[in-house]
């Protein structure tokens, strides 16, 4: 799914309930957002080493700084 029909999904259920729990759609909204940047450089970049991929890695899976 791409980020935008999930944007249109939160609006829609906080329309229907303004209340509405949302937090499982935003996550999904970030990731999803997260995943086009990521391909977007990825594609424009020159290739990455086998270190820079591991570093990258680290960071996407919430490692240390």
């Amino acid at each position: 799914m791409s980020w935008t029909q999930t944007r249109s999904q939160i609006a829609h259920a906080k329309r229907r309930d303004p209340n509405a729990d949302v937090t499982e759609l935003r996550r999904q909204l970030r990731a999803e957002r997260l995943a086009e940047h990521i391909e977007r450089v990825v594609n424009e970049a020159p290739p990455l080493t086998p270190e820079q991929r591991d570093r990258l890695a680290v960071l996407l899976r919430g490692g240390a700084r």
